[in-house]
């Protein structure tokens, strides 16, 4: 049940709060006052979306929350919506929740028919659901559901892998060519890599012995004398003059250890530290053209190659073995395929049954709401293939409201008042939560006359066990509530105001005259309503 509802800085709604009771609560007010749009508020608290502009301007946030009793305990709910970002946050007993934990509850909470409900029972997708809700044996239905999902997920691997392989084998001359082209060379990780060192080394060395061989040729000439020889000469010079010049006989010596020294390093620069083996030069760069060549073919870098490679042997493999892999799949599809055909030659009878016996309760309610006696609600079962090869039956409802009336689709001799009437029968018989709020938003409409009074009889025998929220014009129903709630609209300071006014005494017997035209005959009208 719903016991309290405030809602806070919503559209026109600064701050409003409600206080409901069991069995009827009414909501009324001239149209455009925002009757349905506390039940929009309402919504949105329970899942539904609403766009950052429905915060009031100038407030930060709209907020929603609401009391319900569910079970014996207290559960509260309460929805923010930031204007800045559109986002919402949802809480759960003050414990931050999330959308999905609503879904399930929103059933157990809130039982909602509305104008857009008459839309809806048109659609024959939604005529089935209802009729498939009486269905004694909800195991077959899971067991149906389950099957679906099963076939569902194995049909779409089987044409993922069904696509894979059209694609690879439209590209399998490609990828063997690429195949060939990489086999030919054979390149392994990190060996361009390498052969880049060993060419560096092998260039390093290159420039090491030239140093050498340069260095001897200073030494020893060339095409002419060389270091070793002029610095003879000189030695033989100096000595010479060290003879008369005793002064020179120090240097003397001097440019004979040089020389003596220089004759060391001649013979050490003809033993140059290199390698004992010499690299074959030519296998690299044959190596490394091949690789530039693979590379510029391939339009890819060695290490992208490698992977290339990979992935085409997976490819080729793949295509090997897709074959086993689709008929294994068809197979699984097949006998899924025959097992919901099994479970849904069980679920035909039992539906009939069901959309037979909901059919009669359902003329019973239609009775009970002014429609003729012979009135008929007619089960139509319609052919459909549920899944490739099996074949199911779709209901959808065909009645006739009046004798000598063939049966006929509700979308083609239902009126709006039809309608709305046809809505309330659907929910006195729908098996919903026993502690759901039942919520009418204008099931009224189009209804009048006696007619009108046969539809607040039936509300009031449902306010007798559940706890209903209605959204009225006619004080005919209006009058039957238990609460009775103004909602009005109001203009201060140029701001407009959504109001809500608890009625009672006086102020609830002036509503009622002012919905029943006003004047003296609505008041005469409001007092026989209270009386």
């Amino acid at each position: 049940m719903l016991e309290y509802l405030r809602i806070r800085n919503l559209a026109l709604i600064e701050d409003m709060e409600l206080d409901f009771s069991p069995g009827m609560n009414v909501l009324t007010g001239e149209t455009g006052a925002g009757k349905s749009f506390i039940l929009k508020a309402l919504g949105f608290l329970l899942g539904d979306r609403l766009s950052a502009e429905m915060v009031r301007p100038g407030a930060q946030r709209a907020q929603v929350e609401a009391l319900f009793t569910l079970d014996d305990q207290d559960l509260v709910l309460r929805r923010e919506l930031l204007a800045e970002s559109g986002r919402s946050r949802l809480y759960i007993n003050d414990a931050l929740s999330s959308q999905e934990s609503l879904r399930d509850l929103r059933a157990r909470l809130v039982t909602h028919t509305s104008q857009h409900g008459q839309q809806q029972l048109l659609q024959p997708a939604f005529q089935a659901k209802l009729m498939e809700s009486a269905f004694p044996r909800p195991e077959l239905l899971e067991e149906r559901d389950a099957l679906l999902g099963q076939l569902q997920e194995v049909s779409s691997r089987r044409k993922a892998l069904s696509a894979k392989q059209a694609s690879l084998a439209d590209r399998r001359d490609l990828l063997e060519m690429q195949q060939q082209e990489i086999d030919k060379v054979s390149p392994e990780e990190g060996e361009e890599e390498h052969l880049e060192e060993l060419r560096a080394q092998v260039r390093s060395q290159e420039h090491l012995r030239e140093n050498y061989e340069n260095a001897l040729t200073l030494l020893h000439g060339e095409d002419g004398p060389g270091l070793l020889d002029m610095l003879g000469r000189f030695e033989r010079l100096i000595h010479t003059m060290s003879r008369d010049d005793a002064v020179l006989a120090p240097e003397a010596e001097a440019v004979a250890a040089l020389r003596q020294q220089l004759v060391h390093l001649g013979n050490h620069l003809r033993r140059p530290p290199l390698p004992d083996e010499e690299m074959d030069m030519d296998k690299v760069e044959e190596r490394l053209f091949a690789l530039a060549q693979l590379k510029r073919k391939l339009r890819r870098s060695l290490p992208e190659i490698l992977a290339l490679r990979g992935e085409i042997e997976e490819n080729l493999s793949f295509l090997d073995v897709c074959a086993l892999d689709l008929s294994r799949l068809a197979k699984e599809e097949a006998a899924l395929a025959e097992k919901l055909a099994a479970v849904v030659e069980r679920i035909r009878p039992v539906r009939r049954e069901a959309a037979s016996s909901f059919a009669h309760n359902l003329e019973d309610q239609l009775r009970d709401l002014g429609f003729s006696e012979q009135v008929r609600v007619i089960p139509d079962f319609v052919p459909q293939e549920l899944w490739p090869g099996v074949a199911d039956e779709r209901v959808r409802i065909l009645w006739a409201p009046n004798p000598g009336q063939p049966p006929q689709p509700l979308d083609r001799i239902a009126s709006g008042g039809e309608l709305s009437r046809f809505l309330l029968a659907l929910t006195s018989v729908r098996r919903d939560a026993e502690s759901a709020t039942y919520i009418f938003d204008e099931v009224d409409a189009g209804v009048g006359g006696l007619t009108l009074n046969k539809l607040a009889e039936k509300l009031n025998a449902l306010a007798e066990q559940r706890q209903m929220l209605l959204i009225t014009h006619w004080p005919q129903l209006a009058a039957r509530a238990r609460k009775h709630f103004q909602i009005s609209k109001v203009v201060r300071e140029d701001a407009t105001f959504t109001l809500c006014s608890p009625l009672d005494g006086p102020a609830r017997h002036e509503e009622l005259a002012r919905m029943a035209g006003g004047g003296p005959q609505g008041e005469a009208l409001a007092r026989s309503l209270e009386a």
